[in-house]
């Protein structure tokens, strides 16, 4: 049998097509565009992700004809915190307001302040990304959207919808919508009527190893399986990654460097920290929560800086070459959309510091890396206040290709980074494992192993973690100015 992973990102669709031996058969992405019609907004159409995604399925299918056609199960993995609003139909009411959205900045205290309980029922603090203070931003700025609303989905359940007619959502998504209560991993009534919603509105939860739903027919035969595949529940795109990597034993920790960066730990049980913003959400298999430090802007720091000069970014890291022998003269934060930990503030903005006449590209560029990694700096302090220290993790997303990055990151984070080949495919090929799951009832330590192989090691230089200690402490005091002028 095979299965397919499904990865519905932020920037592209990518899917997966793997088999029993847990081999990547084919690979196929979409892209995806994001729009900014004002400050602090970031919206897309619910329906460029069906048309990128059937686009993909029909890429893997071009690749591997055979071995699509038996695919047994599809997983779902997909950006979180996503607003998709429905009418009585199930058709969009309004572009979803994605998860790196930071208007609704004073709809959190509103929520904070009608439920005080707030952030030991759901372990988080109110953050204008999450989805339940986008609702009230609807309700009061859009409000003949909110009185038509009745149906609320995360992007990965809305194409789970569009795919199988089935409005279901699994359990990590679920944890960054405000409307979880995260230890007893069930929608909370109290969430929901905070904003002026009850269950009807919500979708069926399940773990995201359990069935949710099979392919309609109609689409089925369009794309040519042989009968319609199960689908799993799956997982928000990080404990997707968690799935893929086997990160799903207490302790097991990895960092993720894509368009947003991510440093994760899994937990035995649901352990709030919300006094420094990290979250505390359910994992993707029953019984198990993780712990995050989220940071808004990682790989897409570099992406506006490659941009902005008019460079690609593998020019940009081939001019610096492979190794940064002493930290840049310059500064950068990385906060081009704002920051969650450990500042909870989406009007952060991000900036170049120390500029001088004798400036280059490369200095500028080395200064992206390095903000980008005294932010993990951030938010791996952030994991560690009160808990054991981090002494390694695994490293996926699309800036972990670069050499130059990891190992400035592994010496700004004084630890070891382990790089697997196989971990590229990221959510989409957790997202296969899960589908593997829904079909099999196989015990996940059986299916969730580490990657295949021998990683790469960046391991810390002494030399350079000293230098980087000293310039962390000095970027702190530069990242204040990145704070709202008031």
């Amino acid at each position: 049998m095979t299965y397919i992973g499904i990865d519905l990102g932020t920037s592209s669709v990518k899917a997966v097509l793997t088999d029993d031996r847990q081999q990547v058969l084919a690979v196929a992405a979409r892209d995806l565009t994001v729009d900014r019609l004002f400050p602090l907004w970031s919206e897309q159409d619910p329906a460029d992700w069906i048309t990128a995604t059937v686009d993909a399925l029909r890429g893997l299918k071009a690749a591997a004809a055979e071995d699509f056609r038996c695919c047994a199960g599809i997983g779902l993995s997909g950006q979180m915190h996503g607003a998709v609003l429905l009418d009585e139909h199930d058709q969009p009411l309004r572009p979803c307001i994605l998860w790196n959205d930071g208007r609704a900045v004073a709809e959190c205290a509103e929520i904070e302040a009608i439920e005080p309980d707030l952030r030991e029922i759901t372990g988080n603090i109110a953050m204008p990304g999450f989805t339940a203070p986008k609702l009230l931003w609807v309700r009061r700025h859009e409000p003949a959207i909110f009185r038509r609303t009745r149906r609320i989905l995360l992007p990965k359940a809305y194409l789970r919808l569009a795919l199988t007619g089935e409005a279901i959502e699994e359990m990590s998504d679920a944890s960054g919508t405000l409307w979880l209560d995260t230890g007893r991993r069930g929608w909370s009534d109290r969430m929901l009527a905070a904003t002026g919603v009850d269950r009807s509105f919500m979708p069926t939860l399940v773990e995201g190893s359990q069935a949710a739903g099979r392919m309609r027919a109609d689409l089925s035969r369009e794309l040519g399986f042989d009968a319609p595949p199960l689908f799993a529940g799956g997982a928000g795109d990080n404990a997707a990654g968690a799935i893929g990597l086997g990160a799903v034993e207490p302790g097991s920790c990895f960092l993720s460097l894509g368009t947003s960066g991510v440093f994760w730990r899994t937990t035995a049980g649901f352990e709030p920290r919300d006094a420094s913003a990290v979250h505390a959400f359910c994992h993707a298999l029953p019984d198990r929560w993780h712990q995050m430090s989220v940071h808004l802007s990682a790989a897409a720091s570099l992406s506006w800086w490659a941009e902005v000069s008019g460079h690609t970014e593998i020019e940009l890291l081939n001019e610096l070459g492979l190794q940064a022998d002493a930290p840049s003269p310059v500064f950068f934060t990385p906060y081009l959309s704002g920051e969650r930990t450990p500042h909870n503030d989406p009007r952060m903005r991000g900036g170049f510091a120390c500029l001088g006449h004798d400036t280059d590209r490369k200095a500028m560029t080395q200064a992206v890396l390095e903000g980008v990694a005294f932010a993990f700096k951030d938010g791996k302090d952030a994991l560690e206040t009160g808990a054991f220290p981090i002494r390694e993790a695994m490293v996926i997303g699309g800036g972990s290709r670069s050499d130059l990055w990891l190992s400035i990151l592994a010496d700004v984070l004084d630890m070891r980074l382990q790089r697997y080949r196989q971990a590229e495919t990221g959510g989409a090929f957790g997202a296969a494992r899960l589908a593997r799951l829904a079909c099999s009832g196989e015990d996940p330590r059986a299916v969730c192993l580490p990657p295949f192989g021998d990683p790469e090691i960046f391991a810390p230089n002494p030399d350079r973690v000293a230098a980087y200690a000293e310039r962390y402490a000095l970027w702190r005091r530069a990242a204040e100015v990145a704070r709202p002028l008031r």
